[in-house]
């Protein structure tokens, strides 16, 4: 795991932004893992600017989503199909064909997980994952006690979880109880991770994730164990961080990072 701490939000989410541009650029198949909550909205919105001014190319890429809300149809305001749609594959020339969310509404949810894990083996596995963290540690929505090890399943949200998202709801009583997620194990299997977490309603949880134990009740500290792990984070959320002078001097002298560190690939992105 290497963490990157830029000095607020907009600079973190742009470089997390570059990386998977460059991902792209290298790899025009690539096969990225993708996320939502407000802390993706931006990225992707730098990323649709990429695709419109810089001509970056999405039409060969493939995306699977890390969840959906199990009981609301992808047309639903909430639901993460309607999310994605509206801030970002609307807005790329991406082939909607090759962008998978699970369906919540499955007759046979487990027969609908099974499919998912399925479908990501037969595209050669997720070359790219985007994460966020929750307030409780989850990456996907695998709450606290959740299996390192576990796949893709229906797991039942927790209140904390269902009191920060419910608000995203018109109405917030629509808010469901269950969804779909890829599981720990899955997540781990990408071959490179950007894990991606901004302000300080996050920095006590990102501190346990990434310099705490590994354990079930944070999952995302799990991401300690993936050999390929970048967590790109702000000043803010940064703030508890016990090693930031460490993780900062790798950042800013390891040659891996020196394209990075130019400020011509911080504002633009050129390839």
């Amino acid at each position: 795991m290497e963490i990157i701490i830029r000095a607020d939000t907009e600079s973190a989410t742009k470089l997390a932004a570059v990386l998977i541009v460059h991902a792209l650029l290298a790899k025009p198949h690539t096969v990225l893992g993708l996320a939502t909550g407000r802390t993706m909205e931006r990225l992707y919105a730098f990323l649709s600017e990429t695709n419109r001014e810089n001509g970056v190319d999405f039409s060969l890429a493939k995306t699977f989503n890390l969840d959906e809300y199990v009981g609301i149809q992808a047309t639903h305001k909430g639901s993460y199909r309607h999310y994605m749609n509206h801030h970002f594959f609307d807005k790329i020339n991406i082939d909607k064909r090759n962008t998978f969310l699970p369906n919540g509404t499955a007759e046979d949810l487990s027969a609908e997980c099974a499919e998912y894990e399925k479908k990501i083996r037969e595209f050669g596995g997720i070359d790219l994952q985007l994460l966020g963290i929750g307030r409780d540690g989850h990456i996907g929505f695998n709450e606290p006690l959740s299996s390192l090890q576990s796949r893709t399943r229906v797991k039942a949200l927790t209140p904390s979880t269902i009191e920060q998202n419910s608000p995203l709801f018109e109405n917030p009583s629509e808010m469901p109880r269950r969804a779909i997620t890829m599981g720990v194990g899955t997540i781990l299997e990408a071959k490179k991770i950007i894990c991606l977490v901004t302000g300080s309603s996050k920095a006590e949880v990102l501190a346990k994730a990434v310099e705490g134990p590994i354990t079930s009740m944070v999952t995302a500290s799990a991401l300690q164990l993936h050999p390929k792990c970048v967590v790109i984070v702000d000043g803010k959320s940064a703030s508890l961080l016990k090693e930031k002078k460490y993780y900062d001097w790798i950042f800013n002298n390891e040659p891996e990072w020196e394209p990075y560190r130019a400020n011509k690939q911080q504002d633009g992105i050129t390839g």
